[in-house]
């Protein structure tokens, strides 16, 4: 999926232009974007595996980075023009508040409270994610009920905390919680065996899994504990800025069904197909949310 969005930077580029330049007559946090020439996007400790992460040479990467890029792209033409701001699972919202950063892209969940408290707005989920557990294999543990009164590692600050206790509350399952701000803590408690399991958004375990010296010493577990939908959060009142980036990923939907990619994008420019009207943005008739 990120090849597929990077692909699609520009195809969402050309589709969102005629829209942004509209909606930045209002002044608000876009204008503020276009006159800085500049996105300052969330990141993370770079340690989020798969979402937000630091490669080996330093750069960024990850799913929730390149949808940061390509908000970017849309705003301002080049995935380039983005800047990448480390903040905490906690940080995130006072970060945004305070308008230390522009938007959150940072797989957070789509919650009431959030919603209607924080002075916050979301966007239509670019993501669903699945909660489970992961536990050693050599506890032979085929459920989450198999590892009662056992240790479960969890991130802080992070729905996944409340998801986990409601879950053993209403199973009725006595567990000891044990919270980490950065992921590598996290990781490395449970590689230590400080924990007999570890709760969290299922990419992120098997990201874990497959990172761990022998990923067959850990298995996730068929149990899901809850189904979130994952937005972008800008604060409240920026409707306009908020309509930008659902449109931003409607466009990277429907070019990825039109098939268009960065070999062919100037092609479907010159003659676009109605899925990627550069001038409607007509949705298609199915759906994506």
């Amino acid at each position: 999926m990120k090849r597929q969005i990077t692909n699609l930077i520009a195809a969402g580029t050309l589709a969102l232009s005629g829209a942004v330049a509209a909606q930045a007559q209002d002044q608000g946090v876009l204008d503020t974007i276009i006159e800085r020439d500049s996105l300052l996007c969330t990141g993370h400790n770079g340690s989020y595996l798969g979402f937000a992460e630091v490669d080996a040479q330093g750069a960024w990467q990850g799913f929730d980075i390149e949808f940061c890029k390509a908000l970017a792209t849309a705003i301002l033409g080049s995935p380039d023009k983005v800047q990448i701001i480390p903040v905490s699972w906690a940080q995130r919202f006072p970060a945004i508040q305070s308008g230390d950063i522009d938007v959150i892209i940072k797989v957070t969940g789509w919650t009431m409270t959030r919603d209607t408290e924080l002075g916050l707005q979301f966007s239509r989920p670019y993501f669903i994610g699945p909660f489970y557990v992961m536990s050693k294999t050599e506890l032979g543990a085929t459920g989450i009920a198999d590892l009662e009164g056992g240790v479960f590692c969890v991130n802080a600050g992070t729905t996944i905390e409340r998801v986990l206790t409601d879950y053993m509350e209403t199973k009725g399952i006595a567990y000891e919680p044990l919270a980490f701000e950065k992921g590598e803590e996290l990781r490395a408690a449970f590689y230590a065996g400080r924990c007999d399991a570890i709760a969290g958004f299922g990419p992120f375990l098997s990201a874990t899994r497959i990172n761990a010296e022998n990923p067959d010493d850990y298995e996730i577990l068929g149990d899901v504990l809850a189904l979130e939908p994952e937005g972008i959060v800008v604060r409240q009142g920026e409707d306009d800025f908020l309509d930008v980036i659902n449109w931003m990923v409607s466009a990277l939907l429907m070019a990825e069904e039109a098939g268009v990619t960065q070999a062919n994008v100037d092609e479907m420019k010159a003659n676009p197909p109605s899925a990627v009207s550069y001038t409607h943005l007509t949705l298609p008739t199915t759906p994506y949310v």
